[in-house]
């Protein structure tokens, strides 16, 4: 069975809708926009710097955006000596005019992030008084940042990274616990560069842009404990599965042996000044605005959007239901828009797919037979989870054409955690290459008249 027209459109109609989203969100101009100068004056987020102030000005940065970023820090300050180093899983080719770039591996740290850490932090340490930093941060910088505390080594943090992720553990759980296995994270990049000024870019990935969240805050106060990370390894039944040296380092923090990550009232902060460039929220505004102008009535349904990916597709398909029946919540043709950032609870290690995927492929199954109806789940950042796809399209007739391709057993699919191979069969993945943003996911429902 192939695609019929109506369903060809609104894809279409889905597709540009993302890129318009991810546009908006653009980090380039997102950094742009936030940093405004006037000759020798910086201003942002309502303070003003005097450039004359200064000695030096280092750019530090880590994140899937950094490259991006950096690129609009060289151009406002291309007057000036600017000299930093920023740590990115960009692809090939990327190329700033004066400060390094280091490619590392996520979502599970290498070697790489770890030299590339430990470069960033030798750099933050040895600034001064009269020096400005400028750090640029954006979602993937936790794992692209890997530098584990003295006691523990980078392959302890690797598997404690991958116990998380194959729990299905929230990203606020999971940073919670980087922040107190590091030497860089959760403050202590701050802390390493007292006394020198600090200004931070976030380009948040995190439901609610908690900023001690997003990369796990090396440039912020970190309001979590060392007790908050022996509980989150408890709740998940992790705690056994620790390597002794992580449990030890864990439970010394608790005792007061360790030092604990740098609080609000800590005195290093106040040279800081950090401000959240784009989120989410921006992307899905621009999202409604670009679904308005093709004719949609809209909805941005939520923007925090969370929990298990297969349990919101379902949801989601209540709601495609919804609209196809009894034209609620939105009259036809109809637009609802949702973000956030889900996850996936791994039953199959061997199976390949993200949380996007794994979620149309839960839309796919409710949504059997529904006509004239179009999902896409991606992630801004045009990768989801370990797979080349940003994400995948479902309609109402998914099942009948898996059928015809001779797919079988749907719901197995789901059950193993091969979202991926199920839609790779049906050339229904959603390919975009990386980005250079990432404000978390987009979910996009269409419904046709």
């Amino acid at each position: 069975m192939i695609l019929t027209p109506e369903i060809k459109r609104l894809r279409q109609h889905a597709k540009e809708i993302y890129w318009a989203g991810v546009a908006a969100v653009e980090p380039e101009a997102a950094v742009a926009r936030a940093l405004q100068r006037d000759g020798d004056f910086l201003r942002l987020a309502g303070e003003v710097y005097d450039l004359r102030d200064f000695q030096r000005v280092l750019v530090l940065g880590a994140g899937k955006a950094a490259v991006p970023m950096a690129r609009a820090l060289e151009a406002r300050l291309s007057d000036l000596e600017v000299q930093g180093a920023i740590v990115t899983n960009a692809p090939p080719g990327a190329a700033l005019e004066r400060i390094r770039i280091f490619e590392a591996g996520h979502p599970i740290p290498d070697a790489r992030g770890e030299l590339a850490a430990r470069q960033i932090l030798a750099l933050a340490e040895g600034a001064q008084e009269k020096d400005l930093i400028i750090c640029l941060i954006s979602g993937g910088g936790s794992a692209l940042l890997p530098l584990p505390a003295a006691a523990l080594r980078l392959k302890e943090e690797q598997h404690v990274t991958d116990l998380l992720l194959a729990q299905g553990v929230t990203i606020h759980e999971i940073n919670t616990v980087r922040k107190h296995l590091s030497r860089i994270k959760g403050g202590l990049l701050a802390r390493a560069a007292y006394p020198a000024t600090m200004m931070t870019f976030i380009l948040s990935d995190v439901i609610g842009d908690p900023v001690d969240i997003i990369a796990s805050g090396p440039t912020v106060p970190d309001p979590s404990t060392f007790a908050d990370a022996e509980r989150i390894l408890s709740l998940y039944g992790l705690w056994p599965k620790l390597p002794l040296v992580v449990q030890k380092h864990i439970e010394d923090g608790c005792l007061g042996r360790i030092p604990e990550t740098p609080k609000s009232r800590d005195h290093i902060f106040e040279r800081c000044q950090y401000s959240i460039v784009a989120s989410n929220v921006d992307a899905l505004a621009a999202c409604e605005h670009y679904a308005r102008s093709l004719g949609y009535h809209t909805m941005v349904l939520a923007n925090r959007v969370q929990g298990e990916a297969r349990d919101l597709g379902r949801m989601y398909a209540a709601i495609l239901h919804n609209v196809v029946n009894s034209e609620q919540p939105l009259h036809t043709p109809a637009c609802i828009l949702a973000g956030g950032e889900t996850t996936v609870t791994v039953r199959n290690r061997s199976g390949k797919g993200g949380r996007n995927q794994e979620m149309a492929l839960s839309v796919a199954l409710d949504i059997d037979g529904l006509p004239d109806c179009v999902f896409l789940s991606a992630g801004t950042d045009g990768i989801d989870g370990p797979t080349d796809a940003a994400g995948a399209f479902a309609d109402g007739n998914s099942i009948a054409r898996a059928r015809t391709h001779g797919v079988h057993f749907h719901s197995s699919y789901l059950r193993d955690n091969e979202s991926y191979s199920f839609f790779e069969q049906l050339g229904d993945l959603f390919m975009t290459g990386p980005t250079g943003t990432n404000v978390m996911d987009v979910q996009i429902l269409l419904v046709g008249e």
